[in-house]
């Protein structure tokens, strides 16, 4: 079972840019200096989650302007491809 932490942290000013540190937070999902993670926020409810990339090497012939393409067919079509789905 994963043990989830709460962190209260402080808003500050780096450079022209407001952050926190999260230095402990980091190190207990792995991630280090230079590693990408990928920002969800929900307005809604004000929670901003941050999780760990996953890099993924795309096979020989498959270029990142295919995935880019596809990608955005699947979001034009969304719910097409989900009606689909449940036939």
């Amino acid at each position: 079972m994963s043990r989830v932490r709460e962190m209260e942290r402080k808003v500050t000013k780096f450079g022209n840019s407001l952050g926190i540190t999260m230095t402990e937070a980091f190190k207990q999902i792995g991630l280090e200096q230079g590693d990408m993670v990928q920002v969800e926020v929900d307005q809604t409810s004000g929670e901003i989650i941050i999780k760990k990339s996953v890099k993924v090497n795309l096979p020989n012939g498959i270029s990142n302007d295919f995935m880019d393409t596809l990608a955005s067919v699947m979001d034009e079509y969304d719910q097409t491809l989900k009606g689909l789905k449940d036939r």
